[in-house]
């Protein structure tokens, strides 16, 4: 009797205990449903991510918001209508005599269908003295409003400005005597300076290398040891903490940087010191006699 008991007491409870889970509301937890079975081809059915497009290069007029581009078939028809019928009063390329600057004026500018042009070309402004061009057809009122914002297009746009490739101002002969005084006796011109005519395309771009040079090259410095040798070579390293200096011989030899004196030679002192004597006119000439050295 005691043995049935405990056996019919064991079956309860297992069904008490399956029951449970139902009675929480609680779904059956699954150890194998805990992680997502592996299918390989899986891999092959996904669609590979999009491509990224490639970044658009944003054109200087765009960028400077200048508006729509001028017709350039029409401002080339126009420039010889300007020419003939606008240039004596309002100068050469629009930049003002008699009459106003017309590339800085507003109306100009802001007339960007060319029929306020227009209006006052076949109109004229007898009050400030400019008479009507009633005899030119409504084609080449537009071209030369064309001609006009072409103007402004190449004074506006930065990204069109090109430098001069030859230079007028200049002398060649003060410019060798400005060399021998100050220049000579770190430079030569037919050393480090040969064939530097043929190595700038602009003069500007020497007139800049002239006034802010810059030197990339290796660094030498003298490194007095806490020894007292002294060790002359290529500066590896250099900073608050540590110095590394490689000598002719190919050694490699390192210190803490405040149990040493390290000496580095300023190569362009000589032109800081140029920098508050230079003017204009000696930058001018000095370019110009470089620039015939081929």
């Amino acid at each position: 009797m005691t043995r049935t008991r405990a056996i019919l007491l064991s079956v309860t409870g297992l069904l008490c205990f399956s029951a449970l889970p139902d009675a929480l509301h609680l779904a059956p937890i699954l150890v194998g449903a805990q992680e997502p079975e592996y299918h390989p081809q899986q891999l092959t059915q996904q669609a590979p991510p999009p491509a990224r497009r490639p970044r658009r290069r944003m054109d200087s007029h765009t960028a400077l918001g200048l508006g729509r581009l001028p017709d350039a078939e029409a401002a080339k028809r126009g420039e010889p209508l300007y020419n003939q019928n606008c240039l004596a009063c309002h100068g050469e390329g629009a930049r003002g005599g008699i009459g106003p600057n017309l590339v800085r004026s507003v109306l100009v500018l802001h007339d960007d269908d060319d029929s306020e042009i227009a209006k006052v070309i076949r109109g004229g402004r007898p009050q400030a003295g400019m008479p009507p061009f009633t005899e030119l057809t409504e084609q080449q009122q537009h071209d030369i409003a064309e001609y006009l914002h072409q103007l402004v297009e190449l004074a506006a746009n930065r990204g069109l400005y090109k430098g001069a490739e030859t230079m007028t101002s200049g002398n060649v002969d003060k410019g060798k005597a400005f060399f021998a005084a100050n220049c000579a006796s770190c430079h030569s011109v037919t050393g480090d300076l040969a064939g530097i005519g043929t190595k700038y395309s602009q003069p500007s771009a020497l007139i800049m290398r002239i006034a802010w040079p810059a030197d990339h090259g290796p660094v030498t410095a003298t490194v007095t040891t806490p020894e007292g040798q002294k060790l002359t070579g290529t500066l590896e390293h250099y900073d608050d903490f540590e110095t590394t200096l490689k000598t002719d011989d190919g050694k490699t030899s390192t210190w803490i940087t405040d149990s040493v004196h390290v000496e580095i030679p300023d190569k362009l002192a000589g032109h800081r010191a140029l920098l508050p004597r230079y003017s204009d006119e000696n930058l001018h000439d000095l370019t110009r006699y470089l620039l015939t050295i081929k």
